[in-house]
């Protein structure tokens, strides 16, 4: 197994993405607040995630939905999809 940091993330959490590699998802920065990052996947869906990451706007990054992961260069970050009042993803 490669070596990586890890940034919150859970050993489940790990083995999940490692278990189902086909799961991740590119795309680019769009937007960063203060616990909030937004993703423009490739595939044209938009996932809004509460990280402790920090990537810059327009930074390429990865994402895991079922892991709940952000991997920034060689770096994976908890991530949590962020919910609207409905219990919906908030896009």
């Amino acid at each position: 197994m490669p070596q990586r940091t890890l940034v919150d993330v859970l050993p489940i959490q790990e083995a999940v993405a490692a278990a189902s590699p086909s799961s991740w998802r590119d795309g680019l920065v769009t937007l960063r607040s203060e616990a909030q990052v937004t993703v423009l996947a490739l595939d044209g869906r938009v996932h809004v995630l509460t990280t402790r990451a920090q990537p810059a706007p327009g930074e390429p990054v990865a994402i895991h939905p079922v892991a709940e992961l952000l991997a920034v260069g060689g770096t994976w970050f908890a991530a949590r999809a962020t919910l609207d009042e409905s219990g919906e993803p908030a896009l």
